[in-house]
């Protein structure tokens, strides 16, 4: 028995996000049905978060218990030739037989992008959102400057996680400009469902306004989804990269 760690990307324009549905097609669905192909038998995965639909990553991870008498490194190709063009593994190796791809999780980072209408072409709609105009990156980063440091976000969860805790630290949150994309990287020890996407979406409706840190404040005071804006796209969010401390 021997543990293995993947770093997976996908294109999540077809997927209901990452977690298995009974019904529904999942990025991790399809890794078990490659799995159980490999294996003659069932096998389950864990991932290191839970991608909405329509969300994008290039850095997921996840790992599985294998009986296969198989270099680790030929999991990559042997898994790539069971599942879909838009679902790639980069990368399998070997890992302690306790570490689990959500627990030992230390960081997670997460990139939204951003594209003035006027630059974007027809096959970059599916990876982006569009705005009319460039964005002032000084006044964005003024607005997510609050986010930094150990909150509750209940103001930017999903009412999916009522009843669960709200805390998180976030470690850092930045705008930047890039290859004509204004890009939003995020990092945290964790994040809520649909979190970066309301604080993307938040952070748009109060540039629109005029408003600065203070009212970036306000909301995650108020600790009440009513008080901040709506979610932004999927379609523009990239799980980017998992970080671990031990493997």
């Amino acid at each position: 028995m021997a543990n293995i760690k993947l770093t997976v990307a996908y294109d999540g324009t077809s997927y209901c996000g990452w977690q298995i549905q009974n019904d529904d097609d999942t990025i991790q669905g399809r890794l078990e049905k490659a799995l159980e192909k490999l294996h003659g038998h069932p096998v389950k995965i864990t991932g290191a978060g839970r991608t909405d639909s329509g969300v994008h990553a290039r850095g997921q991870c996840a790992n599985f218990i294998t009986d296969m008498a198989m270099p680790v490194e030929k999991f990559r190709e042997a898994l790539n030739s069971f599942l879909p063009s838009d679902i790639r593994i980069l990368k399998s190796e070997a890992v302690s037989d306790s570490f689990h791809a959500r627990y030992d999780a230390t960081e997670r980072i997460y990139k939204y992008y951003i594209l003035p209408k006027d630059l974007s072409y027809p096959w970059l709609e599916r990876y982006c959102l569009t705005v009319k105009g460039t964005l002032d990156i000084n006044r964005l980063n003024a607005l997510v400057s609050p986010l930094v440091g150990f909150h509750s976000f209940a103001s930017f969860a999903s009412v999916m996680e009522d009843g669960y805790p709200m805390e998180r630290t976030v470690n850092s949150a930045v705008f930047y400009q890039s290859h004509g994309y204004t890009v939003f990287k995020i990092s945290a020890d964790g994040f809520l469902r649909r979190m970066v996407r309301s604080i993307v979406g938040t952070v748009l409706e109060l540039y629109e306004k005029g408003e600065n840190g203070l009212a970036m404040n306000a909301v995650l005071e108020a600790q009440d989804r009513s008080a901040a804006g709506a979610c932004a796209p999927a379609k523009g969010l990239f799980l980017d990269q998992v970080i671990y401390g031990k493997l």
